[in-house]
């Protein structure tokens, strides 16, 4: 089994969407998300800042329900679960 990331916005076309992987070693949600980004310096940037944190602007979700980005590193992820991750949001 696998768990399904999907990006969108400005990082789907940096990432690509709906890609499936396996879990970290570690099962933690910051890991899934660090080690599909490191394929993407830019991307990385985009998301992560220079101690390797959530950047406070992006939309972290597990299986529907938002994430605290100050909660994503204790986050542990499974088989199964639906992972997304969104750019700020900016309407008018």
């Amino acid at each position: 089994m696998t768990i399904k990331v999907r990006f969108f916005a400005q990082f789907r076309e940096l990432f690509g969407t709906d890609i499936l992987t396996d879990a970290p070693p570690d099962g933690m949600f910051i890991s899934l998300i660090a080690g599909i980004a490191h394929s993407n310096p830019e991307g990385y940037n985009a998301i992560f800042d220079k101690n390797g944190a959530f950047l406070e602007f992006v939309i972290l979700m597990k299986n529907g329900k938002r994430i605290d980005n100050s909660d994503a590193a204790a986050t542990t992820v499974a088989d199964d679960d639906d992972i997304a991750v969104f750019p700020p949001v900016a309407g008018g």
